[in-house]
């Protein structure tokens, strides 16, 4: 199982880090990916990392304010949002895929889906 932490609720233009550990497993061989799902919306892609290599890939809409990062001696993978805005309040969520690049955006190809953590952004 995958663990979610670190989100809580702060003021348009504020920085949050969200944290994604793994318990009983690694994260080699695999992509982790950070998803968010609003209430009444569907899941959306927000940012990947191949734990091999450091690969990234980002949603438009978060691209240049949020990074994706990863911690091999602590096995977690990092979120860090900066300038929120109320559009990214959500639940984020992490999980892992090992479908190739062009796939990383879709939700369905992810398992191991940690319990998601809650982002609240006040305008």
């Amino acid at each position: 199982q995958l663990q979610a932490s670190g989100g809580g609720l702060v003021q348009a233009g504020g920085s949050l880090r969200l944290s994604c550990s793994a318990s009983e497993r690694t994260f080699s061989n695999y992509v982790v990916g950070w998803f968010r799902q609003a209430p009444g919306l569907e899941r959306e892609f927000v940012a990947a990392i191949r734990w091999s290599g450091g690969t990234t890939d980002y949603a438009d809409s978060v691209r240049g304010r949020f990074t994706i990062s990863k911690d091999i001696a602590k096995n977690t993978v990092y979120l860090q949002m900066n300038s929120l805005a109320a559009e990214d309040t959500a639940v984020y969520y992490c999980g892992v895929t090992r479908v190739v690049y062009s796939s990383w955006s879709k939700s369905n190809f992810y398992y191991y889906w940690g319990q998601g953590t809650q982002v609240t952004v006040s305008s």
